[in-house]
């Protein structure tokens, strides 16, 4: 799918289900038109040269502020793309009710050719031109890490954003997120992506009346799991899905190729594997499939097929042979519309990426909120909550008689750290906004598919907020 598909998908998915909500065209308009796309182009020394660097960003919806969204390094950068991105990231917001509107950046360049001074300096100019055109701020735009880049970029930003506002720094942590820990990020967001992709995927198998439709049992524990994509998204939610979910992970596909195992394959021991050895392939035990023929892990039979990379994945081309009965996009755009009414033709359950992806966003707006308040989550409850609950372990053995061994006790007593607070409100989130979507699918007999439902869900929320202005009926 070229970049400009991408986004003209985008915007069909949005006038699908704007006919569910029954609001002026206006309005409507508003909500799906992009209101401000930024494009650069600065020069950088590059060992004896300058090179020109091609870059955005993208401000998609001001219905709430600051805008929030993610930063990609990828040769493949463009306007349509990150104009794409940062439409889905305002519904994105919104379905899980994020205050946030949706932006998007993108630089034109393929990071690991360059080294990390080289990258250190085009991050920081990237971020001195964003601060010249006020297109970043804790109140105006908070960026993010997206593909290709990661904490570290992350803390250039950070630092070179405090550099430029001298004395006006109180809040300078809140003008990105993503930071590592000991630079003000938060706990677990290294995992939200792929732990929220385990929470909805988990959400949606809860329920039987919908696992029956497409002949399975009730919950997550024992199904067959493929995953297209080992980064961070893709190894987080295997990671968690097997660990915590008892899922069985039986194919993997990477750049190298492909591996199948209907036994089972171990994660953690194919990450090291890979560490060890560069690739998947040969991994003991394991079919492989040569880097030429790596599209075949998309058609390996499973209950439920992960792919954790690329946009436009399964298409008309290949959709016939897909074989799972539930689909969840980790990655942004894995399927295109036409594949898509093909698949829900044939009953198969498509999680969607505005919201199953969603975990990061949710998890950097807690860092976000961290950052503003100057405070830790947990560091005012923990010591009260432990100590309440040691009492009331202690009220136990001293009615019933019975002593609670200290691992129990220690067990049962603990206070909440930042990552469990992390974690449960992460979860709540993902539990919550699947729970509207379905409900908005339920009730509407026009609908047949969960993503037109997660659109109207957020089409809907984000026109109350356009509505409260007073500036549309």
């Amino acid at each position: 799918m070229s970049k400009s598909k991408f986004f003209q998908s985008v915007q069909n998915y949005f006038d699908k289900a704007a006919r569910y909500t029954n609001l002026d065209d206006g309005l409507l308009h508003q909500i799906k038109t992009c209101n401000a796309v930024y494009r650069i182009n600065f020069p950088v020394k590059i060992g004896n040269q300058v090179k020109v660097v091609e870059a955005y960003r993208v401000q998609h919806s001001h219905h709430r502020n600051p805008t929030k969204g993610g930063i990609r390094y990828s040769r493949h950068v463009t306007q349509e793309e990150v104009m794409a991105l940062a439409t889905l990231m305002t519904y994105k917001c919104a379905i899980v009710d994020v205050p946030f509107g949706g932006a998007k950046g993108g630089v034109k360049i393929t990071p690991w050719e360059y080294t990390g001074d080289e990258l250190e300096r085009i991050t920081r100019r990237y971020t001195a031109e964003l601060i010249k055109r006020n297109f970043i701020g804790p109140a105006i735009d908070v960026p993010a890490p997206d593909y290709g880049t990661g904490a570290r970029e992350m803390a250039w930003i950070y630092d070179t954003y405090q550099t430029f506002k001298g004395g006006d720094v109180i809040d300078a942590a809140g003008c990105v997120t993503g930071k590592p820990t000991n630079q003000n990020g938060i706990r677990g967001r290294t995992e939200a992506t792929g732990r929220g992709v385990f929470y909805g995927i988990r959400e949606a198998c809860s329920i039987e009346e919908d696992m029956k439709k497409r002949g399975l049992s009730k919950g997550i524990e024992g199904k067959t799991m493929v995953i297209q994509g080992l980064g961070n998204v893709g190894s987080h939610t295997g990671m968690i899905s097997q660990d915590e979910g008892g899922v069985k992970i039986i194919g993997f596909g990477e750049v190298e190729g492909a591996i199948y195992d209907p036994n089972g394959i171990d994660i953690h021991q194919l990450l090291a594997f890979r560490k060890e050895t560069g690739s998947i392939l040969n991994y003991p035990g394991a079919k492989s499939f040569p880097k030429e023929e790596r599209d075949i892990v998309m058609e390996f039979e499973c209950d439920i097929l992960v792919p954790a990379a690329l946009e436009d994945q399964i298409t008309m081309e290949n959709v016939d042979r897909i074989k799972a009965k539930i689909i969840a996009e980790a990655a942004n755009g894995p399927i295109n519309s036409g594949a898509q009414e093909k698949l829900i033709e044939r009953g198969v359950m498509i999680l969607p990426d505005v919201y199953l992806n969603a975990g990061g966003v949710t998890v950097s707006y807690f860092e976000w909120l961290k950052n503003l308040s100057h405070m830790r989550f947990g560091r005012m409850e923990k010591r009260f909550n432990q100590r309440a609950f040691t009492n009331l372990v202690e009220l136990v053995e001293e009615k019933t008689g019975k002593i609670i061994g200290d691992r129990e006790k220690s067990v049962v007593a603990r206070g909440a750290d930042e990552i469990d607070l992390v974690r449960s409100g992460l979860e709540e989130t993902m539990v919550v906004a699947y729970h509207q979507t379905r409900e908005i699918l339920n009730m509407n007999g026009g609908l047949n598919d969960l993503r037109t439902a997660a659109f109207v869900n957020a089409i809907l929320k984000i026109s109350n907020d356009y509505q409260s202005l007073g500036i549309f009926p």
